[in-house]
């Protein structure tokens, strides 16, 4: 449960100031555990984060009903996400009205997973202020062991022709590459995650969609 509600303090005012960025989001109030789920599970797959209950998206305070959001907070962390995520909460005054800060750490029990609007498991990762659907890759990344390996070794003619079509560093999604490489998508999305192991590659968003390219 929340700590005392006290006073807002000036750190946090200078954090709505900021406005939502990718470890910063602002909810005007939880009204489906559901949904809140993906925003729980993008904070604890990618860097953690702070959710900020009763404060609009310009950064205005709506004010929260507290015992209420964290109820809902709560079945988000353990009911309609699995593994359950761990955060923390603080319950803070601003005027006559309240906030509800909830605090994500990065977890290393990824992938979390919520469900989706088609009542699909899957698992979120966080990029800016907004939330993306893992792909395959960051999923085959994390059941390994994701821990970063600095010697770097290509085995195969596989992963030579991949990397030689990385880079291009124009940004492939994975069936860009499948066809430019001639490799089985599967295998592009296994070797990417190895790449992705020994720190070759990076993984943006636009529109939704992955893009990987060589950080060489």
């Amino acid at each position: 449960m929340a700590k005392e509600t006290i006073a807002i303090p000036k750190y946090l005012a200078q954090r709505i100031a900021e406005g939502e960025h990718q470890m910063l989001d602002f909810k005007y109030a939880v009204n489906d555990a559901r949904k809140i789920a993906i925003t729980l599970s993008a904070f604890a797959n990618t860097d953690g984060g702070t959710l900020l209950i009763g404060v609009k998206d310009n950064g205005s305070i709506a004010g929260a009903k507290l015992q209420e959001e964290e109820h809902m907070i709560q079945a988000a962390a353990t009911m309609y996400s699995k593994p359950p995520i761990e955060y923390s909460t603080q319950g803070w005054k601003a005027g006559d009205r309240y906030v509800l800060e909830v605090i994500i750490p990065s977890s290393r029990h990824r992938p979390h997973q919520c469900v989706n609007e088609l009542g699909e498991w899957r698992a979120f990762v966080r990029r800016h202020d907004q939330n993306f659907t893992a792909p395959g890759v960051l999923m085959q990344y994390w059941k390994s062991d994701y821990t970063p390996i600095t010697e770097k070794y290509f085995h195969t003619e596989k992963e030579k022709r991949l990397f030689e079509a990385l880079s291009q560093n124009e940004g492939f999604t994975v069936s860009q590459l499948s066809k430019m490489s001639r490799i089985p998508r599967p295998i592009v999305t296994t070797l990417l995650a190895r790449f992705m192991r020994w720190e070759l590659v990076s993984m943006e968003f636009e529109q939704n969609i992955a893009r990987f390219r060589s950080k060489e």
